[in-house]
């Protein structure tokens, strides 16, 4: 069982960065494909980005698009915590952002594929 708390949220203004966290409990973290996603009030929980666990050959991460070259992520497993650095903010960017575990090794985009979930966290971005 894997317990995530995100941390970091709150209001920036367009143009601005944010760092978002995701502290996870238990041992297995580093096997774990880690993902965030976000939800925007009225629409559906979007993927945003992923990372896979540490191997040999490294990690490998994946975007969104609307995230690609502005968005960063990372994980510490010696730390257990997954960050997403947000840069060049923009006010589509606001959402409550949730971090997401995937036990199944693989890298994905599917929200349906991730079995743990934080309690998200809200960013705002003013114009």
């Amino acid at each position: 069982q894997v317990q995530l708390v995100e941390s970091g949220g709150g209001l920036v203004q367009a143009g601005g960065s944010l760092r978002v966290s995701c502290a996870a409990s238990g041992r297995t973290f580093r096997t774990y494909v880690m993902g965030w996603f976000r939800q925007a009030p009225g629409k559906e929980r979007e993927f945003v980005a992923a990372i896979s666990s540490i191997s040999r050959f490294g990690t490998s991460t994946s975007y969104a698009d609307p995230v690609k070259g502005r968005f960063i992520i990372s994980r510490d497993n010696g730390k257990n915590t997954m960050y997403l650095q947000m840069n060049s903010l923009k006010p589509e960017d606001t959402a409550v952002y949730y971090c997401a575990g995937n036990m199944g090794g693989a890298m994905t985009t599917d929200v349906l594929r991730y079995n743990y979930w934080g309690q998200g966290t809200q960013v705002t971005v003013s114009s």
